[in-house]
């Protein structure tokens, strides 16, 4: 066992001789990269002796260099600083200091000649005599025995005058060369740059300790901590060897000779990592507060009490609860005014149109008469800015109901993303007077059949819902002709695509049908409406979204009952959203038939050989039985493309067409239209 210690040791000599001569010979200190500080500092990491009571030793190495920066303000600089103003924490009773390791730290740093590569060449042979060390305990016995010098010195500069031994002694540490009147007015900013270098190395040390203690978390509720603990070896480096340079810089200041000996690189090099390192607690910090709030939040949600307490929870943090505003009336009020109410939670970015503002509408004149129902916005901003602020008053004047105005993260933005699914498009939280979630996501419900879902609970559309005619809550807006001509019973080919010829061609044909003699004899009324064409032949964006968006949102209402009829032919109908043709026949209010463009396309083209049923069967059953005959011999591909950000999707998906499990394909796409600029992927 000893003999493989003995060898481990020898390669790591051998190690840090080699890499010396390929610092001197190849590059600076201060252009190597990480990787290859990486690649060198961890030959001489061993493994991990946790045994060390690391935090004692850190109490007492802050304690000694804050008191010893102390003592320069005062003599150097003549600043008066109380002693009460310096907060000591004392170590454990129980606490062994390692002075033997603390003296054989300090031979590396003691009376060394300035320059890079000494200053490399001594922080490898302490990290070689700390191989069994943790990195955070390294960077700590490093500043400690430093501070067993720095502090010495300093304590001697304060009592040397008063007392006749520390006198003798401070002849020898060479306390007074430095504390001449005339060397110290000249090496005055010298000493102050170094002070100020030590105390951010501290920093530096004591920002390593904590994202070690943090460390204690579960590495799912911290996914930055890792990041910058893979990073830490080489901050603990660049510590150690500031360390080294600072003790060469008092070894200089205190000698006869006046050698520079420049810290300006080192002490840049220092501020970035503490920099960095301040915003990475920041970071971990909040992912914690957030993780915290989540699990508090699950714990709230299952024993819910009033929905009030947990509107609070979920928005504000901690003690900062604010008020709300009141969109009718414009002024703030406190959120009592939730107290023992139904809930509606309007969660959003701020890129939202005035179609996901108008759907609520509605709902906000249907409940306001109504004490018991209140709506409220919630908007969720990852980092406000002056810019999003005014976007967030422009929106916030369109909406009568209230408003969330809180220019910090929610409190509970996991919960919200991960237990509801917000994935950046709206979504209407319903809540009760208890603070239970009665559905989590109520828009859909609330885009297809409006105040009919009232109060818009989970499974209602089970009682709204007319499976013949899932059609009319989706196109009895979108043109006035189109209440009467379901009223009348006619049928009605709504129908559209991508392809521009295709729609041409399917018009054509049915247009020919529909002003056919055989069908005008038999008092067949047919009527066409092409889903996104206005009068004048160009594309209407605003009703081809809108059809759309209700037929995602028919679909997310229906979602688990894949073997459902009505689920099947909506899922038919949104995997042609993006094919070159599609089209859906009605009788009135009631679907007759689904279908992809070739295969409808088809039914027309081949008019003649089915018309002869009509009279016998009817147009309705004719075409429905031709249409089944053609999908059998045109085959087509069925895609489905569900948003990703449009809440929970399902994991599997039976195909509409076929008994089988449709196949998962992961897609990225832009159309440049449809609404704000980030809302499409």
């Amino acid at each position: 066992m000893l003999s493989i210690a003995q060898n481990a040791v020898s390669k790591v000599t051998s190690s840090v001789t080699n890499t010396v001569q390929h610092i001197e010979g190849e590059l600076s200190l201060f252009t190597m990269s990480d990787h290859k500080i990486l690649e060198l500092i961890y030959t001489s990491h061993v493994h991990e002796d946790d045994s060390f009571d690391v935090d004692s030793l850190f109490l007492i190495t802050e304690n000694i260099i804050k008191r010893s920066n102390q003592i320069v303000d005062n003599i150097v600089q003549g600043t008066q600083v109380h002693v009460e103003t310096i907060d000591e924490k004392p170590p454990k009773a129980s606490f062994s200091s390692p002075l033997c390791t603390l003296k054989s730290i300090g031979c590396e740093l003691c009376c060394k000649a300035s320059g890079e590569e000494i200053a490399h060449k001594s922080t490898l042979s302490i990290l070689n005599k700390l191989s069994t060390y943790s990195w955070e305990a390294k960077a700590v016995l490093a500043l400690a025995a430093f501070a067993l010098e720095y502090g010495e010195f300093w304590l001697l500069a304060q009592i040397h005058q008063s007392d006749l031994l520390a006198k003798s002694v401070a002849i020898l540490r060479r306390v007074p060369i430095l504390l001449k009147p005339a060397d110290l007015q000249k090496r005055r900013q010298a000493v102050v740059e170094l002070n100020t270098l030590i105390k951010t190395t501290l920093q530096v040390i004591e920002c390593i300790f904590e994202l070690e203690k943090l460390s204690a978390y579960d590495p799912k509720d911290v996914p930055a901590l890792a990041i910058a603990m893979d990073h830490i070896p080489v901050d603990v480096y660049w510590s150690i060897i500031t360390i080294v340079a600072c003790a060469t810089k008092v070894h200089l200041l205190t000698s006869d000779e006046d050698k520079p000996h420049d810290l300006s690189q080192y002490s840049q090099k220092i501020h970035f990592i503490l920099n960095k390192l301040k915003i990475q607690l920041i970071i971990c910090k909040k992912q914690i507060e957030e993780a915290e709030t989540y699990r508090k939040l699950r714990k709230l949600f299952q024993t819910p009490a009033e929905v009030m307490e947990v509107f609070k929870a979920l928005i504000f943090s901690k003690d900062n609860v604010q008020p709300i505003i009141d969109g009718s009336s414009n002024k703030t009020v406190t959120i009592d005014v939730l107290r023992r109410k139904y809930v509606l939670l309007f969660i959003s970015n701020l890129d939202i149109s005035d179609d996901d503002i108008a759907i609520l509408r509605p709902v906000y004149e249907g409940i306001k008469r109504e004490d018991k129902y209140k709506i409220v916005w919630i908007p969720i901003v990852e980092q406000w800015t002056d810019e999003l602020r005014k976007k967030f008053e422009i929106l916030r004047t369109k909406m009568p109901w209230y408003t969330v105005q809180y220019f910090s993260p929610v409190a509970g933005i996991r919960f919200i993303k991960e237990e509801w699914h917000f994935k950046g498009k709206p979504a209407v939280v319903v809540m009760n007077p208890q603070g239970k979630v009665e559905n989590t996501n109520a828009l859909h419900l609330i885009r297809v059949y409006g105040m009919k879902a009232f109060p818009f609970h989970k499974g209602i559309e089970d009682t709204i819902r007319n499976d013949k005619e899932w059609i009319t809550p989706i196109v009895n807006d979108i043109h006035p002709s189109i209440q009467t001509w379901i009223k009348e019973e006619k049928y009605i080919f709504f129908y559209g695509g991508k392809d521009n010829e295709w729609i041409q061609q399917f018009t054509k044909k049915a247009t020919a049908i529909a002003n056919d003699p055989f069908i005008k004899e038999l008092k067949i009324n047919i009527e066409l409406y092409c889903v996104g064409k206005s009068a004048k032949g160009g594309e209407d964006l605003g009703i081809l979204g809108r059809f759309w968006s209700g037929i995602e949102s028919l679909f997310f209402t229906n979602v688990n009952k894949q073997t459902d009829t009505v689920t099947k032919e909506v899922q038919k109908l949104l995997s042609y959203k993006n094919e070159s043709g599609w089209a859906v026949l009605s009788k009135g209010s009631t679907v007759v038939v689904t279908g992809h463009g070739f295969t409808i396309l088809k039914v027309l083209e081949d008019f003649e050989r089915w018309k002869e049923f009509i009279k016998e069967k009817g147009f309705e059953v004719s075409f429905k039985a031709y249409h089944e005959k053609v999908i059998q011999t045109m085959k087509h591909c069925c895609r489905l493309d569900i948003p990703s950000v449009a809440g929970k999707v399902p994991e599997t998906m039976k195909c509409p067409e076929c008994p089988r499990t449709m196949e998962t394909y992961v897609s990225y796409k832009c159309c440049h239209t449809d609404g704000p600029i980030n809302a499409h992927h």
